[in-house]
This record gives C-alpha cells, structure tokens and sequence, in this order.
C-alpha cells in the first residue's frame, strides 16, 4: 500500500506510452527524431507542443514556460540569474527544503548578496493565514530584493496562501522603484496536481516545479514559469538549444539580440529526450481529469487521513486541518517513536510511508489519486496500533 507517491510517482499509462513511443522513435532513426524534434520548423518543435501542454494547465503562454529537469534545477536557474548584488537580500523561510536554501546559498555567495531566514509560524497546525501574511510582511526590509517561499511543504504538510502572500508584496512594492521591487520565487512541486490553483494567476514572480511528483510526468522533468518582463531580468547560465537565435548570434559573432527569454533560460545538452517529449502527455492527462475533480479527490483523501490521525491518543498531527492550508501531505508523530521507527514498523505491515528528510523530522502520509478510503483507514488503524502498544 503506497502512501509516499508524492515523492517520485510511477508512470501512469498513457505517459509511460508516450515515453515508450518516443524511445522507439529515438532508437530507429536517432538523428532524424532530434533532429527534427528540436531543430528545424516550429510546427515540428516537440519542445514547444510540450510547453503548450503545461502552458494551458497552468493558465499562461508557451512562451512563459522554461523545460527543466527538476525543481532543484529550476531553484538554481533563477537565483543565479538574478541580478543581485552587495546590499541587496534574499529572504527565504525556516521551512524550505535543502535545495531552495543550497539555490539561494550558491547564488549569493557568488553575487554578494546576503541572505535572511525567517519563520512564517511557530506550530503549522495551528498557523492562519493572517498570521503567516503578518510575518511576511514584518519580515520584509528595504534591501529585500527576493522572497523564496515553498508553497506546500515537504517537513509539515503546511500549504501557503500564496495569493495573499503576493499581494502583501504588492502592497511593499508599490512604494518602490522597479529595480527595488521584492520578487517572489516559489518552489511549487508539492502543490502542482495536487491543488486547484492556476499558477499564473497566483501572484508569483518564479513559479519553479518538478513534474515527477502529483502531475505524473515522466521523471526528470520539471518547468519553471515566468512573465516576459521577469524572465528578461534573469541572465541565462546554461547554453540552450531551445532559442535560434542564440545559435544565429553565434555563428554571427554578435550578442544575442532583445531580452532573455524562457528559452533561452532552458538548459540545452543532450538528455532523455523520450521523457521531455512526454512531459506533456502528464499535463494533459490532467486537464482531462480536471483540476478541480483531482484538487477534491487529494482532500478527501487527506482529510480523512488527518482527521483519524487527530483523533488518536499519543499522536501529534503537523499538518493543518484546515484543507485551505493543507494539500496531499500530512505529517505527524507517535509519542515514544522516531518517525524512522515509525516508518519502519509500518513498512513491516506493507505500507509504505516516509519520513521528512528536515532537521527536526516527522513521519509522513500522503494520499494520491491511486489510494482509496480503504487504504487510507488501513493506515491510520496501523498508527493506531503503534500509538498504543
């Protein structure tokens, strides 16, 4: 019984087909299939079919869309093309994964910038959003130049009111001049095909996700969404294959012409080009589905799972109640246990969870579209039975 797909998913169907196509594709003629796939006309371009998949579930442009490997890359591209500087911060929260905190480290020790932590509550279970936008905005200094926020987070369940969040933002923004202007990056993977929410819409500056995790795309694989006036701010650092006019300059022996561009951000090499083709296949998948169909599956699912936890003697539940702060994640833990042996003793009834990989750790359940009602009782009853033995 899996209760941890959020953290790499298995290939549904129809992506694993796509992959299968495409390898085979790759496999009879390599050189024609890249060839054309990536270099000749745009009607023939699969990179851009791809980012016009992800463009419509997350409700912007193709033109808005980077192709990456994973969050981590995306994290990297962004805080390393900003163009930051002594005396300019980079404020993050306590609560962000190794690799935001890594992206934003390697960054700023490069560029001068300092960088900031700050906590957005004390207890997740009991957090508000008022609270959390309170802390927000008392966070920010005048030398704030970048918010890093995670939307869902991996360590506790929490999801953050992010629209909120960015409008705080604006409100700090409208007293300075563009170049002053706090940017919000978001490190969404956790939220992405688990949340109804339409990305472009929410608020953020750098919307940076896997697709590996809740959309099921192809692993590997991951984007990272931006406006045309933000993605010109940032100085690419990986030559791409995805913009001719890079090439075109090349060959001229002249700087590229306009701004930077989401393209031009992708990373280029040689890759696994059967699972980028098939990224979209995931997308797809889920505006057939529809987002909101899957958004009230994963709660349902999830709140069940919280409100059996809530309810058992000797354990504590992280993770907020309250479903417009939570996702697909719920994070708790047994008096007496450490979540490793948590995890370990539920394994051993063959069902398999996880525990959060943060300095202060929890054990962890996650319900996905695969799980049933039935599986998730069958999980809290095992917590039960280890709550009282």
């Amino acid at each position: 019984m899996h209760l941890a797909g959020f953290y790499i998913a298995s290939h549904p169907a129809p992506v694993r087909a796509a992959i299968d196509a495409f390898r085979q594709a790759i496999d009879e003629n390599p050189f024609l299939v890249v060839e054309r796939g990536m270099f000749e006309s745009q009607a023939q371009n699969l990179q851009r079919r791809v980012r016009e998949d992800v463009a419509a579930y997350l409700g912007g442009s193709q033109e808005e869309i980077a192709l990456t490997p994973n969050t981590t890359t995306g994290l990297a591209l962004v805080y390393h093309g900003l163009p930051l500087r002594p005396g300019d911060e980079v404020l993050v929260t306590t609560h962000d994964h190794f690799s935001h905190h890594e992206a934003v480290r390697f960054a700023t020790e490069r560029n001068g910038a300092s960088v900031r932590k700050f906590a957005l509550f004390d207890d997740a279970s009991t957090a508000t959003v008022d609270g959390i936008v309170t802390r927000v905005h008392d966070a920010v200094r005048p030398a704030t130049r970048v918010l890093g926020i995670t939307w869902v987070h991996s360590s506790t369940g929490m999801r953050l009111p992010v629209r909120q969040i960015a409008e705080a933002l604006r409100e700090v923004n409208r007293g300075r001049a563009g170049n002053e202007r706090v940017l919000l990056v978001v490190d969404g993977v956790h939220g992405l095909g688990a949340a109804d929410e339409t990305v472009a819409a929410m608020g953020c500056d750098f919307f940076c996700a896997g697709a590996h995790k809740w959309i099921f795309g192809p692993r590997g694989t991951g984007i990272v969404w931006a406006r045309a006036e933000n993605w010109a701010r940032l100085k690419p650092l990986i030559p791409s294959f995805s913009d001719s006019e890079l090439f075109t300059a090349w060959t001229e022996e002249r700087p590229p012409a306009g701004p930077s561009n989401a393209n031009q951000v992708t990373p280029g090499g040689f890759l696994a080009f059967e699972h980028q083709w098939a990224m979209g296949v995931a997308f797809r998948m889920h505006q057939q589905m529809g987002r909101a169909r899957v958004a009230g599956r994963i709660r349902e699912l999830n709140g069940r799972c919280k409100a059996g936890l809530q309810e058992i003697p000797g354990v504590k539940l992280h993770t907020p109640l309250d479903p417009e702060l939570s996702a697909g994640i719920c994070c708790f833990e047994v008096e007496g246990l450490s979540p490793d042996a948590v995890v370990k003793a539920l394994l051993a009834r063959k069902i398999v969870a996880s525990t959060s990989p943060y300095k202060v750790s929890h054990a962890r359940l996650a319900a996905g579209l695969f799980n049933t009602p039935k599986e998730v009782d069958t999980a809290v009853a095992a917590v039960r039975t280890l709550a009282t033995a």
